[in-house]
C-alpha cells in the first residue's frame, strides 16, 4: 500500500450529504476483486446521462456536464470535499477501492459511515473530519478561489489551504501509524512473521501428530 506522508493537491467540493456507497459504485460494477478498474464507474448515475454496465466502453456513453466531477477545472482533483455521513449504506469497500482507483488520496467531511470509514484506511486514503463549521469555510473557500489547492501533512495533522492558515484534525495513533507506513492488513500481519514462525515451530514440538 502507497504510504500517505504529505499532499499537495487540488481539491474537488461534492456539496451532498449522506452520499451512499451505492452512489459512490453502483451494484452492478461489483464484478471482480482486483481492487482496480472500478475509477471510471465512481459516481456513476451521477456522472452519466445514461445506464452503464460492467465492460462498457465509458467514451460511447453521455456524461453529465453539470457534475462536478465532470467539470475541467476540478481536472486530476486528489482531495473530496463533502458533507455529513459520507460512505454510508452497505459495506462494500468496493467504494473505497472506486475512489481510490479514481485518484482520491484523501476525503475531507463532518463525518463518515464507520465501515467506510474504516476502508479508507485499508486503502491507502485519509478520511479528515472537521467541524462542520470548518468544512462550510472550505465550500466557501472553494466558490470563491477556482483551483484551490490544500497540503495536508499527516506528520503534523494539519491541512493548509496554500497561502492560509493552518487547520489541525485528529487521527487514531495506530491508523495513522498504519497510513505514514503503507500498511495494509497483510503488511501488518507480516510484522510479526517471526512470531507466527515460533508459534508453528513451538506448536509442531508439542503437537506433532497434527502434522503427519
Amino acid at each position: 500500500m502507497q504510504p500517505f506522508t504529505k499532499l499537495e493537491a487540488l481539491v474537488v467540493p461534492l456539496d451532498r450529504a449522506n452520499v451512499d456507497t451505492d452512489a459512490i459504485i453502483p451494484k452492478q460494477f461489483m464484478k471482480s476483486v482486483k481492487r482496480t478498474g472500478f475509477g471510471v464507474n465512481l459516481f456513476d448515475e451521477w456522472r452519466y446521462l445514461d445506464h452503464g454496465e460492467p465492460g462498457q466502453d465509458v467514451s460511447t456513453r453521455r456524461p453529465d456536464a453539470d457534475f462536478v466531477l465532470n467539470q475541467p477545472r476540478f481536472a486530476g482533483a486528489q482531495i473530496l470535499l463533502t458533507r455529513d455521513n459520507f460512505g454510508c449504506g452497505s459495506s462494500r469497500e468496493h467504494a473505497a477501492w472506486a475512489l481510490s482507483d479514481f485518484g482520491i488520496r484523501a476525503l475531507i467531511a463532518p463525518s463518515f459511515a464507520d465501515i467506510f470509514y474504516g476502508n479508507c484506511f485499508k486503502n491507502g486514503m485519509l478520511p479528515i473530519k472537521l467541524d462542520e463549521r470548518i468544512v462550510q469555510n472550505l465550500f466557501d473557500l472553494i466558490a470563491r478561489t477556482p483551483g484551490l489547492r490544500l497540503a495536508i501533512d499527516l506528520e503534523a495533522q494539519c491541512i493548509r489551504p496554500i497561502g492560509g492558515d493552518p487547520i489541525p484534525f485528529d487521527i487514531e495513533p495506530e491508523r495513522k501509524r498504519r497510513l505514514l507506513n503503507g500498511l495494509d492488513d497483510v503488511a501488518l500481519t507480516l510484522e510479526q512473521a517471526e512470531r507466527i514462525r515460533e508459534y508453528e515451530r513451538t506448536r509442531r514440538a508439542h503437537e506433532p501428530w497434527l502434522f503427519s
